[in-house]
C-alpha cells in the first residue's frame, strides 16, 4: 500500500499554518503560557498550551474546536490544489472529545450554542459543501484511527480522494482529571525526562489530503502503512506489548524494518506511565538498531492535542523528511532507563538525511496506532 498525502494543514498553540508551526517547532519555541479559556483559581495546575485566539483572558468561545478543523482543512485542500468544494469527497475527522467544551460553556453559562454545532459535519457542510463526513472518537489515537479509515476507502475503491482530519480543544472537565492524576500538579510536558510531572493539554487541528495518486502534483509524502489494535489492557494505564504490537504491524504493512525507520515521532505525552511504557515498546520492537533513528516529542512544546495529536506528528514528521531537520524535545534533561539507548533531539534541531518516519499514537483504552510515511522528494 502507498497513498499520497497532497495538501497539509495545521494549527497549534506554536503555530498557525503548516510553515510557521514548523519553523517555530524546529525554533524549540514552546506554547506554553498561563491558563487563558478559563478560571484559573479553580485549578491547581496553571498552565496549558492553547491557541491565543480569545477576546481576553478568562472569556471562552464556543466552537473553536469547529473553527480550528475548519482552518486546518482549508488549508490542506488549498495546498492540494482543491477547490473548497468537498461535496462527494470523504472527509473523516478524529477527535477526543468533539465540542464538549462548547457543551461546557451552555451548561455552565448558558452560552448559546446550537445542537446541530456539537456535530463537525454541519459546519463543513455549510464551509465546503462536504456530504461525507464522519467522526471518530478514538481518544488520543483519534486521527491516525482516521488515517487508516481514510487508506482502507482508497484501497478499496470507495474514493480517489480522501480529507483525513483531528482536532481538540482544551476542556475544563479533562484539564481537571489530568492535573489530578499526578502527586504534584504539572507545569510543562517533559516527554520522557526521569523528573517530569505529568500531561498538559493544548489545542490544535491538523488535515491532509490524502489521494490513491498524486494526480501529477508533487506530493508531500507518501503513506506506507497505518496499524491499528485495542489492546484493552486498562481503562487509561498503556501496555508495552500492545504497544509493540502495534509498531510491528506497522513496519509489515509498510514493508520496512526498524533499521529502515530514520525518524521516530514519539507520542511522548509526559505522564508517568506511558513514557515507559512507549520507551519500552520502541526497544523491543528496534532491538539492536534502537539507537539508529532520530526521535523527538513535539507535546514538549504543543501540549497534549488529544485527537490531533497523531496527525500533527504525521505533518511535523513529513516536513522534517523533506527538509532534513527535525524538531527537539524541549525540557529533555535526564530520559528515564527505558530510553537510554535512544538518539533524541535535544536542544537544538538535528540536521540529517532522512527517509522513513514512524508516527505513533496511543490513547485511553489501549486503542494504539502507528503510521510509517516515507518522504516525498
Amino acid at each position: 500500500m502507498s497513498h499520497a498525502i497532497t495538501g497539509m494543514g495545521a494549527v497549534a498553540s506554536t503555530g498557525r499554518g503548516v510553515d510557521e508551526l514548523f519553523e517555530s517547532l524546529c525554533a524549540g519555541r514552546t506554547g506554553r503560557a498561563e491558563l487563558r479559556g478559563f478560571d484559573r483559581s479553580r485549578f491547581r495546575a496553571q498552565y496549558a498550551y492553547e491557541v491565543d485566539d480569545r477576546p481576553e483572558p478568562g472569556q471562552d468561545e464556543p466552537g473553536r474546536a469547529t473553527e480550528l478543523l475548519s482552518a486546518a482543512i482549508a488549508e490542506a485542500v488549498r495546498d492540494a490544489g482543491l477547490d473548497e468544494d468537498l461535496s462527494g469527497v470523504p472527509v473523516l475527522v478524529g477527535t477526543g472529545l468533539r465540542e464538549l467544551r462548547s457543551a461546557e460553556l451552555w451548561w455552565r453559562e448558558d452560552t448559546k450554542f446550537s445542537d446541530a454545532g456539537l456535530h463537525f459535519g454541519t459546519a463543513l457542510r455549510e464551509r465546503f459543501g462536504a456530504d461525507h463526513t464522519h467522526t471518530f472518537s478514538n481518544a488520543c489515537s483519534a486521527s491516525l484511527y482516521a488515517l487508516a479509515l481514510g487508506s482502507d476507502l482508497l484501497e478499496q475503491g470507495g474514493a480517489d480522494t480522501v480529507v483525513v482530519a483531528g482536532v481538540d480543544v482544551l476542556t475544563e472537565s479533562m484539564y481537571g482529571l489530568l492535573e489530578r492524576v499526578h502527586p504534584a500538579p504539572p507545569d510543562r510536558v517533559r516527554p520522557f525526562d526521569r523528573n517530569r510531572t505529568g500531561v498538559l493539554m493544548g489545542d490544535g487541528a491538523g488535515a491532509v489530503v490524502l489521494r490513491r495518486t498524486d494526480g501529477g502534483r508533487p506530493a508531500h509524502g507518501r503513506l506506507r502503512g497505518v496499524a491499528v489494535n485495542c489492546d484493552a489492557y486498562h481503562v487509561t494505564a498503556p501496555d508495552a506489548a500492545g504497544i509493540a504490537e502495534a509498531m510491528r504491524t506497522a513496519h509489515r504493512l509498510a514493508g520496512v524494518g526498524p533499521a529502515d525507520v530514520d525518524l521516530v515521532m514519539a507520542h511522548g505525552t509526559g505522564t508517568l506511565l506511558n513514557d515507559e511504557a512507549e520507551a519500552t515498546a520502541l526497544a523491543e520492537v528496534f532491538g539492536a538498531d534502537a539507537g539508529r533513528p532520530l526521535v523527538t516529542a513535539v507535546k514538549s512544546m504543543t501540549g497534549h492535542t488529544s485527537g490531533a495529536s497523531g496527525l500533527l506528528n504525521l505533518i511535523i514528521g513529513l516536513r522534517a523528511l523533506n527538509e532534513g531537520r527535525v524538531p527537539p524535545t524541549v525540557g529533555l534533561e535526564d530520559p528515564v532507563d527505558e530510553a537510554a539507548e535512544f538518539r533524541f533531539v535535544i536542544g537544538e534541531a538535528a540536521t540529517e538525511e532522512l527517509r522513513v518516519a514512524q508516527l505513533n499514537a496511543f490513547g485511553f483504552g489501549g486503542i494504539n496506532a502507528v503510521a510509517i510515511v516515507e518522504a516525498g522528494r
